[in-house]
């Protein structure tokens, strides 16, 4: 920084000579007189800040800076380690190409083809020792939607990931820089960053945010590692750098100088003239104005007649008005809520008879732009110097923001709470899937044990042998149900396979026929006989629609009058999706929306525990579908799904699950 220049010296006026103070009876001499001891000592003072303030902000800017390279490497290894783990996956499919002699049309249908680009790459391209493409999955061009179109934050370049075949060939996968950002930047470092990857131009490859960086932001760069040498992980902190002279304490250190200056010109002026009573006077009179304009605690005093004599000015800033507003201000004091005038007036009749609380009191109070405060109220009896009572002080701390903060302490300990029981119920319905295993295996056995003896006798009936085979299918079916749930619960993916949704809901309808029957309730199933196969797990979705049935009949059950059920299935909207609908006449959904409804644990049953449509949700999800509720003109709810048509579901292409969403 250069040093200021120096201005041309002022004329001096002529004044008339001032007396020289004197301490101890002598003159000071050379040194400075006694009004320029505060300006030098706020100098001082001032310069300590500043030196402070300069240390300071070196060392938050070092600090930040060692937290975002720390941050910085962390990324950049996860993101390195990623692509790694793709090109072992990448090395492993070459291994088993090698291995097994595979062919085109296998290398497209391969599991561990069709794997990889559901997880993470746009495309896998064979080519042989000519360069020629061979097989590429998926076997087109980039489409329109695809991510390295897109604009905005998914804006970006593509990656390639390739390894030699033993006959000379290559295996290249291509994925997007933009998703490598996504997958790998958790929330809490993309809030806190502006992250980017660049190439050595400064062109950029994919980033987390729009625009170009600040000329005021903190960053720092990082190489990537092997698989990228000519990218660039940046990090750019959002905080905005101030420099330190320009920040609030400066400002105050600037205006405590000017004040300080102005007061040692004037102290100058009076100092030869002040009566030692108006010395006295004027230090009291500072010392009272500091010490009630650096309370953080509002101060009110008020008269035996509840009338206000004295606020300070925290208190008056606190509701908002000025102290001459309030002072002289009779009862219905103008800070009380509108609202709650009666609970107000009656507390302060309370207070004003003597019987406030001596360990204090809360009280909401009105802001003048209309907002609630929550406060604590300490009161004490104002006496005079004869020791007789004059009125009533009160003491008032702002407990809003604390009040605030024990709301989010205690929603926190319900949200902790409500997780546990989640998890709680997992790892129970997990238990029971794998205890019912065996109870059903058993009778499944012993139901074939019986049909084998009774066959081989041949004195048994038809009848009861149709019985038990119907008993056996069910059982097995039972099992089959157990399985999927369980897989389900442990995180597996759907078995998914191509089959008929009509099947699957006649299925699921058959399952209530004696619920139906007892509750004489009319079920009709409008079934479109041309829709498209499903790929979907037939025993989860057969799951989903036998408790949207069951829903329906509940709801209808106890009412009087008709009881009807309605099932259509139907082409969704676009051709890629069935839909299939469970239409009641029953009391409607009561306002309640399908988040509501799907919520964990709420269930609008007295008996219910709440985790059906959950489960529910769970599984058309994982089958790229949705699940809605709205109520039917005339009385009544409709509950429907839909799940993809058979190859309508692309597992690279995010659109396609945002559609069926």
């Amino acid at each position: 920084m250069s040093p200021p220049l120096s201005a041309p010296p002022r004329p001096r006026l002529a004044l008339p000579p001032q007396p020289r103070l004197k301490f101890f009876g002598g003159r000071l001499g050379g040194l400075p007189s006694l009004w320029a001891w505060p300006l030098v000592l706020s100098l001082v003072f001032v310069a300590g800040v500043m030196v402070w303030l300069a240390k300071s902000a070196s060392d938050d800017a070092e600090a930040k800076r060692a937290e975002m390279i720390s941050d910085a490497l962390s990324l950049e290894a996860q993101i390195t380690g990623s692509l790694e783990g793709e090109a072992v996956r990448l090395k492993a499919l070459s291994d088993v190409m090698a291995a097994e002699g595979m062919r085109p049309e296998v290398f497209v249908r391969h599991a561990l083809v069709l794997d990889g680009v559901r997880r993470f790459w746009v495309n896998v391209t064979w080519l042989d020792a000519s360069g020629r493409i061979v097989a590429q999955v998926p076997d087109d061009q980039v489409p329109p939607n695809d991510p390295l179109r897109a604009t905005g934050s998914d804006r970006g370049l593509a990656g390639h990931l390739n390894v030699s075949l033993r006959d000379g060939g290559k295996l290249v996968a291509r994925y997007s820089s933009a998703s490598l950002l996504r997958q790998q930047v958790p929330w809490w470092l993309a809030s806190k960053y502006d992250i980017r990857l660049v190439d050595v131009s400064d062109d950029v490859i994919a980033a987390t945010v729009e625009g170009d960086r600040r000329d005021d932001q903190l960053w720092y760069r990082k190489a990537m590692g092997s698989a990228s040498p000519q990218a660039w992980l940046e990090l750019a902190s959002r905080e905005r750098i101030t420099p330190w002279w320009r920040t609030m304490p400066m400002a105050l250190m600037a205006g405590f100088v000017v004040l300080v200056g102005v007061a040692s010109w004037m102290l100058r002026r009076q100092m030869s003239g002040v009566a030692r009573a108006e010395e006295a006077w004027r230090t009291e009179a500072a010392w009272r104005t500091a010490m009630e304009d650096s309370l953080a605690v509002g101060i009110r005093a008020r008269d035996l007649e509840g009338r206000l004599v004295y606020v300070n000015r925290t208190m008056a800033d606190m509701v908002g008005y000025t102290t001459e507003e309030l002072v002289g201000a009779m009862p219905p004091m103008p800070y009380w809520p509108r609202h709650e005038l009666d609970l107000a007036m009656e507390r302060h009749l309370r207070n004003m008879a003597g019987h406030a609380p001596r360990e204090g009191y809360e009280s909401r109070w009105q802001h003048r732009d209309g907002h609630l405060l929550d406060v604590m109220v300490f009161e004490a009896p104002l006496v005079d110097a004869r020791g007789r009572q004059i009125g009533w002080m009160a003491s008032i701390l702002n407990i809003t923001e604390r009040k605030r903060l024990e709301d989010w302490e205690r929603r926190q300990a319900e949200t902790m709470a409500h997780h546990s029981r989640l998890t709680m119920l997992g790892e129970v319905a997990s238990t029971l899937a794998h205890e019912l295993n065996q109870p059903l295996s058993a009778i499944t056995s012993y139901n074939a044990g019986v049909l084998n003896s009774l066959r081989r006798d041949g004195q048994a009936s038809a009848t009861v042998l149709t019985a038990l085979e119907r008993m056996g299918e069910q059982a097995a079916h039972a099992g089959r149900i157990v399985k999927r749930i369980r897989e389900f619960l442990t995180r597996r993916e759907p078995q998914r396979e191509d089959c008929d949704i009509n099947q699957v809901v006649e299925s699921a309808t058959g399952l209530f026929k004696r619920d139906i029957a007892r509750h004489a309730i009319a079920v009709t199933l409008h079934l479109d006989k041309t829709l498209p196969h499903v790929m979907a797990d037939p025993i989860l979705i057969e799951q989903v629609a036998a408790n949207l049935v069951r829903n329906a009949c509940d709801a209808v059950a106890t009412q009087e009058g008709p009881r009807r059920i309605d099932v259509h299935t139907s082409l969704g909207a676009g051709g890629h999706f069935v839909k299939v609908s469970v239409v009641d006449n029953g009391p409607g959904l009561g306002g309640h929306t399908i988040g509501t409804l799907c919520a964990p644990f709420y269930s609008t049953k007295s008996e219910g525990m709440g985790m059906g449509l959950a489960i529910c949700r769970s599984i058309i999800e994982l089958h790229y579908g949705g699940l809605d509720a709205e109520d039917v003109a005339g009385g009544g709810a409709c509950m429907s799904f839909t799940v993809p048509c058979s190859g309508a579901i692309d597992h690279s292409n995010p659109h396609h699950q945002e559609e069926a969403t």
